[in-house]
């Protein structure tokens, strides 16, 4: 199914299955699929790389000056590729996706990367998922889905994910991790995590990945 141009925000807590739903949509739509998550990811691995207290906004900022951000299109998702090094994979860590949330609260952070989101958002069609898209990246996005899931079936879905890649963190330490960064999202005081009014909620707890998608798709279809 192709579509003309359409920006569509999925935004959810940590589990919650955004960025499945979002490969989705890019595949069934035959668009670009942006994960923003992925950008703030990368700039936390320079910072970490170099030292950084991810707390001090100074600090971050100095440790990111010259960075250079990158994303391309593959076949099997988007390669994110920070100075020229592509690190798709070293931002899959635990480390690097708190260090993400930490700085994701820094005003000079945020600017950097939504003025590059909404960049790409203007030029192709596509699906962003993250945690503010649709109330502060994108709040003009043509469709907007929250998508959610109990605590512990998001804890569930990421300790299977983990222990997949041989990572046999205790299913009791990823669910407070889950539940440390949902009220750290919730709370932060720029862009926080939290519904759009006029974005279409879904709770995929007792769904699959494959009904989530078709539940969106008949969404976008109706209108």
């Amino acid at each position: 199914m192709a579509i003309s141009h359409v920006n569509i925000a999925i935004d959810g807590p940590a589990g919650a299955g955004k960025s499945t739903a979002a490969r989705g949509l890019a595949d069934a739509l035959n668009i670009h699929i942006l994960d923003s998550g992925a950008l703030f990811r990368a700039f936390a691995l320079r910072a970490l790389r170099r030292g950084a207290d991810l707390t001090d906004a100074d600090a971050v900022e100095k440790a990111l000056d010259g960075a250079t951000l990158d994303i391309k299109a593959e076949a099997d998702g988007q390669r994110t590729i920070l100075d020229g090094e592509d690190v798709s994979q070293a931002i899959r860590t635990p480390e690097v996706a708190a260090g993400a949330s930490a700085i994701g609260a820094i005003p000079y952070v945020r600017n950097v990367l939504t003025q590059q989101v909404r960049k790409i958002a203007a030029q192709l069609s596509v699906v962003v998922d993250g945690r503010d898209i649709g109330t502060a990246m994108l709040p003009q996005a043509d469709f907007k889905f929250f998508l959610t899931a109990t605590p512990e079936e998001r804890a569930r879905r990421r300790y299977e994910e983990q222990r997949a890649k041989g990572n046999e963190q205790p299913y009791e330490e990823v669910l407070q991790g889950i539940k440390k960064r949902d009220h750290f999202d919730a709370n932060r005081s720029i862009a926080p995590l939290k519904q759009a009014q006029d974005a279409f909620v879904i709770d995929s707890t007792e769904m699959d990945a494959e009904s989530v998608i078709a539940t969106m798709l008949s969404i976008i279809e109706g209108k």
